[in-house]
């Protein structure tokens, strides 16, 4: 149980639900599969997999598993079907199709092909913490976090939430940071962190180059070149105090993070036969430390997360 991508928001009001009442909410809406003509459908599922409870709370941490399930269509078989069908009318009554026998032809391909399409399930970890007013939900995609952000709002009736927001633009700031390592210049305010040997510059404009560089010391003059010529870092690989290394992007996720393994390994005295309590362990020890990393990583940007919360 450790995260390996993450999106992070912050509550605008205080989240006051607690652990049972969450759990009362979650099992109304527990995840069915799909119906022989659904497209997809949401819903929630055990939160350390099969025999677990709903959610998992440990140290104010409360975890939950978001289940979605959809079918697979592949594009171009839909589209060969509704072109089959569209010849046949213009062949049949000699003339174009119109828009809304265009649409309504696909519409009715797709309800013809669900049935013997098949399908995928994705299981969406996410966790909160009331005292440091986040939740953090493990998942590459922004539209994937903000399906379990709809999904949770939905079963609570409300969910006041927001992107972590820097007054200064978080590109503008790792730039800051790689010019200020040129040189030889304290960049964090912390000692936590440091610099991996991976990052991306964009030039501005939507046209703008890119260029990526890896595997090198990001003080070399490769790294030196790409600012000068007027590019701004989107994507730096940092490390968080011999535990964590990860790629900060400039909306401020954060992907690819990779637990030492000193921590990875901590729970490794547990019997191998107790896996839910293994699950269990490394939760705790796997958000412990997530928060530890976000709230220093949140004070960097000169961010807190309290300050989202509205008057």
């Amino acid at each position: 149980m450790f995260f390996k991508n993450i999106f992070v928001f912050a509550f605008t009001r205080p989240f006051t639900t607690t652990n049972e009442e969450l759990i009362d909410a979650l099992t109304e809406r527990t995840f069915s599969p799909l119906g022989s003509t659904e497209m997809s459908r949401m819903g929630w599922s055990n939160s350390l997999g099969k025999g677990s409870a709903i959610t998992t709370e440990s140290n104010g941490n409360i975890l939950f598993c978001a289940r979605k399930e959809e079918k697979i269509l592949p594009p171009q078989v839909v589209k060969d079907l509704v072109d089959e069908r569209l010849d046949q009318i213009e062949t049949e009554f000699e003339r174009p199709n119109t828009k809304k026998e265009r649409e309504q032809i696909k519409e009715d391909v797709i309800f013809e092909l669900l049935p013997r399409a098949f399908s995928r399930t994705v299981d969406t970890h996410a966790y909160i913490n009331a005292k440091e007013n986040i939740i953090v939900v493990n998942t590459s995609s922004r539209s994937k976090a903000e399906d379990v952000l709809a999904l949770l709002r939905k079963t609570l009736g409300t969910l006041p939430v927001t992107s972590i927001s820097p007054e200064k633009a978080p590109d503008e700031v790792m730039t800051d940071w790689i010019n200020g390592n040129l040189a030889d210049q304290q960049v964090f305010v912390s000692n936590c962190f440091g610099f991996g040997e991976e990052a991306e510059f964009h030039a501005l404009g939507d046209n703008g180059a890119t260029a990526k560089v890896k595997d090198q010391e990001l003080n070399s003059q490769e790294v030196m070149a790409h600012l000068e010529s007027g590019k701004y870092v989107t994507k730096l690989a940092l490390e968080f105090d011999d535990a964590i290394s990860f790629m900060l992007h400039d909306d401020l996720s954060i992907k690819r993070i990779k637990f030492a393994d000193v921590i990875a390994e901590q729970n490794d005295d547990i019997d191998s036969d107790d896996a839910q309590g293994r699950l269990e362990a490394d939760f705790t020890l796997m958000a412990g430390e997530l928060n530890r990393m976000i709230h220093n990583l949140h004070c960097e940007f000169n961010v807190n997360t309290h300050d989202h919360l509205e008057a």
